[in-house]
């Protein structure tokens, strides 16, 4: 596990073509994310990001605005950055931002691959 911010970390595995990000909140909120983030993208030379936000019960304003960030610098390279795993609230409070297009969320990693918003049938738990 990599440290993204101060107490944050974040889980790496690599796939064909894509990096996927667990994130571990932690108690502070998190700074610099989107640095640390793309560092790990620019290490692997990938940039389609998976971040699996299923450790998250809140989503601080202050990650939305660094995944902007991110998402930014992702697409610069003709990359993607999507969600998976985010909790009703946190999918809510994207959406209430108006960033749910910029942000998608799909249920799981392989639905995010496959850019498949539904069924949840089709993600392992």
């Amino acid at each position: 596990m990599a440290d993204i911010a101060e107490d944050w970390g974040v889980d790496v595995d690599r796939g064909p073509d894509w990096l996927f990000l667990r994130l571990r909140p932690g108690k502070q909120e998190p700074e610099g994310v989107a640095d640390k983030l793309w560092s790990l993208a620019d290490r692997h030379f990938v940039y389609r990001l998976v971040l699996e936000m299923n450790d998250l019960d809140v989503l601080p304003s202050r990650l939305m605005g660094q995944l902007v960030v991110l998402q930014k610098r992702v697409l610069q390279r003709d990359g993607a950055l999507r969600l998976c795993g985010l909790t009703d609230d946190c999918a809510q409070a994207i959406h209430f931002c108006r960033l749910d297009s910029a942000l998608p969320n799909y249920d799981c990693r392989e639905d995010a691959v496959m850019g498949k918003r539904r069924p949840q049938m089709t993600c392992a738990n």
